[in-house]
């Protein structure tokens, strides 16, 4: 199982994408983890990932809560799927794209900035294999 968290939209601050990319540098040692930027007129998650799970962040989607969340990694490697995890930029997720989603969260009802939407999504990837694994992290 692979982990993908995509993101639209250049990453502006250096400290926040380094949270972010630590986060996902420890939940390396359950899964196989990347992050990256994309450009929609040039990467197509979908067909990249036709096998996968796909999770679109959108502020009116459903709430998870952690043990939700939990499950959700949990199922995906029962599974043996890849989860994709697709952040819009400023103007959102591409028009579709939310529709097509497998499913579709909410971090908050508070609107984030991207790069804090990153940090947040990247430590409850971590979060829930510390958890399934029964590490102390998440106590």
């Amino acid at each position: 199982m692979r982990v993908y968290l995509y993101y639209i939209g250049k990453p502006r601050d250096a400290h926040l994408n380094a949270v972010a990319a630590e986060y996902l540098k420890r939940a390396g040692r359950y899964a196989r983890c990347e992050m990256r930027e994309i450009k929609p007129v040039r990467f197509d998650p979908f067909a990249r990932h036709a096998g996968a799970r796909l999770v679109a962040l959108d502020a009116a989607g459903p709430a998870w809560d952690s043990a939700g969340f939990c499950a959700r990694i949990e199922r995906a490697e029962r599974e043996g799927r890849d989860l994709v995890f697709v952040v819009g930029g400023a103007e959102g997720l591409p028009a579709g794209w939310r529709e097509r989603a497998d499913e579709v969260l909410s971090l908050s009802a508070m609107t984030l900035p991207h790069e804090l939407a990153r940090v947040v999504l990247a430590e409850q990837i971590y979060r829930a294999f510390a958890t399934l694994r029964g590490h102390p992290y998440p106590r």
